[in-house]
């Protein structure tokens, strides 16, 4: 879809449920497919989706229309991907002990390289929120959703050096926390 089309298509949603329907149905399949970059589950990322879905419906009218739609909706991808990540491991830490969460840890014998990283990145990430909470933002809207360094700066009201900066510190600590 044309960036151009989706921008008028949410504009006209804020105010017409309509027009809301459509945009959710246009969304959701990029929506997955970007929820699906975080995690590695696809019942994972279809739940990170519906909630995405709901937040966008639940507070389009309240968007503010500082940075554009797209920006917004990779804003929250990203926080309901990684909430969701954050809650299935709450889930698990409660429903097994920890001798059962170690004998159920994936086998990388026959785990994905691709799911296992992933998982070892969010991992990191939650670490990386602890220590340097500032640069996590940047790090995710830069190198898993993939927007430039100046429409993260937008998003963030911050200057596009402060932008590479953090996303620099990032994939340090991360390589870091990783190695």
């Amino acid at each position: 879809m044309v960036d151009d089309d989706l921008e008028r298509l949410a504009a006209e949603a804020a105010a017409d449920p309509a027009a809301l329907d459509r945009l959710l149905r246009r969304i959701e399949p990029e929506v997955l497919r970007r929820c699906g970059r975080f995690l590695p589950c696809r019942q994972d990322a279809e739940e990170a989706c519906q909630d995405v879905l709901l937040k966008v419906s639940a507070n389009l009218a309240a968007f503010e229309w500082r940075s554009k739609f797209g920006t917004w909706l990779h804003t929250i991808v990203s926080n309901s991907a990684l909430s969701t990540y954050r809650s299935l491991k709450r889930r698990s830490a409660k429903q097994f002990s920890a001798d059962e969460l170690i004998a159920l840890k994936p086998d990388p014998r026959t785990t994905s390289v691709i799911a296992g990283s992933r998982l070892d990145l969010l991992d990191a990430l939650e670490k990386l929120e602890v220590s340097k909470p500032q640069v996590v933002r940047p790090f995710i809207l830069r190198d898993i959703s993939q927007l430039t360094y100046a429409e993260i700066a937008d998003e963030l009201d911050a200057p596009v050096g402060t932008v590479k900066s953090q996303v620099h510190d990032a994939r340090q600590a991360i390589q870091e926390l990783l190695g």
